[in-house]
This record gives structure tokens, C-alpha cells and sequence, in this order.
């Protein structure tokens, strides 16, 4: 069985059909998800979906592009939703030095709150990082976020970035790239990370993996990620899909699941 780390079922790419789209997904193998909640509606949406569905897990926090409306008041409600029970992670928070909506510094200041309230919390956190893995690694190192560990979502650096973010304490996540023919990179990282740091991911409704790129992705598409990776690895599927399993389980505390 599989475990889809960071999906968005939570916008409106899959409003009129989140029902069934969580259905095509257990048949196509996926047992959990997590939900990622990004900016006030999200979140909202994201908390609802983990209380109706005994598989579905929350993570939230507030997206590197959305910065500039980070408030006390925002932060405040933050804290009081982390501590609701099947939220497993904080995230995704970070960098994006592509869209740039925000000034850097102030991308920068509330990658750092989050992170403090994640450390207070005792959150593992979920990085969005975008065209900023130099001022990301910085950050991370300088907060010290071994403690609490987490994901680099949807991750596509090189190996030896990943080796650096590995001996920060956190898990890389390979995304629906790793089917593309020509992410020579991620295909690299994939045979390279060390299984028991290795998780998957849709990031749906983005980064369709092949055969549906170009399309919406869904949750059970991280099947073709898990085929794929298990592939570049030279290992069975059945092997793959039980190590991302427990390694999820693992940094989200649900052993007993």
C-alpha cells in the first residue's frame, strides 16, 4: 500500500470530485494521504478532508508565496490548528525565488517563524523550495531543524545538494519528475537516497508523472512514481511501497497505524 506524503485535494482542481477521486486512488493502491493546507482556505479545506476521512492526514502551514500576508494574527491561528490530532507535520513553507511575490526577506522571516513554531510544536516540517536551495539550506542548517526532521517536497536538486539536506536531519521527496525522461538529476537522486529517507509524492493536481503528464494529477498516480522509482532501483514494487510506508509512518508518529 501506498502513501501519497503531500497531495492538494484541498483546491479547487478537484472540488466536484474529490469523492471519487480518493476512491480511484485505493484502488490504485494508496491507502493514506496527506493533505497540505498552504493559505487560510486551504487550511480549512485541508482539516475538514483529514476529519471526514480516517486516511487522510493534514499538514499545514503557510506557502513561501503568500509571504507577504503573514500575519500575528495568522500565526496565532496557526498555532491553535497545529494542534489538532491528525495534523502530522507542518508545511509547506520555504522559498520561491520563481513566482518572487514576496521580497526575499520577508520570505526569509516567515520561513523562520514557521520554523520555530514547528521546533515548539515538535513538528516535523514539509520545504517548498523553488529556484532557492542555497538560502533554503542555509536557513535550515541555521535553525538547527534536525530536531524535528522533515520532507523536501517534490524534490528535484542534485545528489550532492540532497546529501547535504539529508545530513540535516530531513527525508527527500520524489514527485511524479522522476518519470520524466529527461530528469536525468532526479533519477539520479532516486537510485541514491538512502531507502529509509526516501518518500513519495503526487503534489497533485501538478506534476502529472508519465503516462498522464499533462493532465491533472491525482493521488493515485503516485503509484507510476513508486513503479518508477522502485525501477531506477532495480528493487520490486512491493519492497519500494513498504519502505515509503514505514518512513512515513515513521516522521509522522503513526507506527501504530
Amino acid at each position: 500500500m501506498l502513501f501519497d506524503t503531500h497531495c492538494h485535494l484541498n483546491v479547487d482542481a478537484f472540488e466536484e470530485d474529490v469523492e471519487e477521486t480518493i476512491e480511484r486512488a485505493k484502488e490504485l493502491g494508496v491507502s493514506k494521504f496527506a493533505v497540505v493546507g498552504f493559505d487560510t482556505e486551504t487550511i480549512k479545506k485541508s482539516l475538514e478532508l483529514s476529519q471526514a476521512h480516517p486516511e487522510i492526514y493534514s499538514i499545514i502551514g503557510w506557502h513561501p508565496t503568500e509571504a507577504g500576508s503573514y500575519s500575528p494574527e495568522i500565526q496565532e491561528s496557526l498555532i491553535q490548528l497545529l494542534g489538532q490530532d491528525k495534523v502530522v507535520a507542518m508545511g509547506e513553507m520555504g522559498l520561491d525565488y520563481y513566482w518572487n511575490t514576496s521580497p526575499k526577506e520577508v520570505q526569509e522571516k516567515v520561513f523562520r517563524q514557521q520554523i520555530q513554531i514547528a521546533k515548539d510544536l515538535k513538528l516535523p516540517i514539509s520545504i517548498h523550495m523553488r529556484d532557492a536551495i542555497e538560502d533554503t539550506y542555509r536557513i535550515l542548517k541555521e535553525e538547527d531543524v534536525s530536531s524535528i526532521g522533515g520532507i523536501m517536497h517534490s524534490y528535484s536538486g542534485d545528489v550532492d545538494d540532497m546529501k547535504r539536506f539529508l545530513d540535516l536531519g530531513m527525508h527527500i521527496s520524489l514527485s511524479g519528475v522522476v518519470t520524466f525522461k529527461k530528469a536525468v538529476e532526479v533519477h539520479e537522486v532516486a537510485k541514491a537516497v538512502p531507502l529509509d529517507r526516501l518518500l513519495i509524492e503526487t503534489d497533485a493536481p501538478y506534476l502529472a508523472p508519465v503516462p498522464y503528464r499533462g493532465k491533472r494529477n491525482e493521488p493515485g498516480y503516485v503509484r507510476y512514481v513508486a513503479e518508477r522509482v522502485a525501477e531506477l532501483r532495480e528493487i520490486d514494487f512491493e519492497e519500494l511501497a513498504n519502505v515509503t510506508m514505514t518512513n512515513a509512518k515513521r516522521l509522522f508518529r503513526l507506527e501504530d497505524i
